[in-house]
């Protein structure tokens, strides 16, 4: 099941919102795989709303998923609310649909792939973010597969 008003088809870039620096990863025009792109820096809004826009249109990306961050829980935190008004602006800036994912761990995930790499920890820090993106867009991608149909039953 697509969230309403998001694309069913078209590219995907996946986001893992900071304050900082903002990892960014993109799908293939099938959805079939999130590939990391970048880490963006973040330089001033207008820089960054010229990057956005560039990225939406040099990727051709149809719809972007920004990872939430929440507690274990299941509960926003302060960091939800500020990727949630990024998201928003993401949206009025590039006049692409946003969803929101939970990236709950996700950085964790980042961190043991990076790990198991073997890459010095210089490699890895710099790679960090757009994993982070990449496994937050592939969840996304696992959550939406087969066009968000549920599965029949075994008696079908």
């Amino acid at each position: 099941m697509n969230p309403t008003g998001f694309p069913a088809q078209g590219r995907l870039a996946g986001i893992d919102y900071g304050t900082v620096r903002i990892g960014v990863a993109v799908t293939d025009a099938s959805r079939i795989l999130a590939s990391p792109l970048e880490n963006y820096n973040r330089r001033s809004v207008q820089a960054d709303a010229d990057y956005f826009r560039r990225l939406a249109d040099d990727e051709q990306i149809a719809g972007f998923v920004v990872g939430l961050p929440v507690h274990s829980s299941g509960d926003e935190s302060q960091k939800s609310i500020e990727a949630r008004r990024f998201g928003q602006w993401l949206h009025e800036i590039t006049g692409r649909p946003v969803t929101f994912y939970d990236e709950r761990f996700t950085s964790a995930q980042a961190r043991n792939l990076l790990d198991s790499a073997e890459l010095t920890k210089k490699k890895r820090r710099s790679r960090l973010d757009k994993v982070a993106a990449q496994i937050i867009l592939a969840s996304f991608l696992e959550s939406h597969s087969a066009g968000g149909v549920a599965p029949g039953s075994l008696d079908d």
